[in-house]
């Protein structure tokens, strides 16, 4: 398994349609720096959120998630509230390649300010926007850009295909839109 590098993301985007839409350069200057890094690509986050709330002291439960849990908010700047979390959607719609599982790690700028960023892993023929989790660790409001970078994915390379991917399964979050909320299948 190999990670992939700058040329080989530019190449699958280009050609493939990967990631779009797709910079091709990484951009940082005055914003949290997003687009293709050496073996990876920083995605950006959208500007709606969806922003978790005790006001109705509901249970959160992944498998009959409330929605009187969130309030939604669409905007430039996003506050998340000390000690609390949102969800998100990337910029960016996804088409992982049949031998390629994608790994999202949250970018250091957010992390140094207590912002842990979490996704789970792009599977090989997932696609759709990803839905990205993101939690105030700390005791004071938390600032998070709209269309700037939150996180960058790295590309491995399966040594050879695997049986069953995302599509094949009929995945639940395939071909997602949006800031998709929890679902089990019934």
């Amino acid at each position: 398994m190999g990670l992939k590098s700058d040329h080989w993301i530019r190449e699958k985007s280009i050609k493939e349609n990967m990631i779009s839409p797709f910079c091709e350069n990484q951009v940082g200057t005055d914003v949290v720096s997003y687009g293709v890094s050496s073996y990876g690509y920083d995605i950006r986050v959208g500007d709606e959120f969806k922003i978790f709330t005790n006001v109705s002291s509901t249970v959160v439960d992944p498998k009959d998630f409330n929605e009187k849990n969130i309030v939604d908010f669409k905007g430039d700047v996003c506050i998340v509230p000390p000690n609390s979390f949102a969800l998100a959607r990337t910029v960016e719609y996804f088409k992982i390649p049949k031998n390629v599982l994608a790994i999202c790690l949250g970018k250091s700028t957010y992390a140094r300010c207590g912002i842990i960023v979490n996704v789970t892993p792009f599977e090989p023929e997932f696609e759709g926007h990803i839905t990205i989790e993101i939690s105030n660790t700390t005791p004071l409001p938390a600032k998070i850009y709209a269309n700037e970078g939150i996180a960058q994915v790295l590309f491995l390379e399966g040594d050879e295909q695997c049986q069953t991917t995302y599509k094949d399964k009929k995945g639940k979050y395939q071909g997602q839109e949006g800031i998709t909320l929890p679902r089990i299948l019934k």
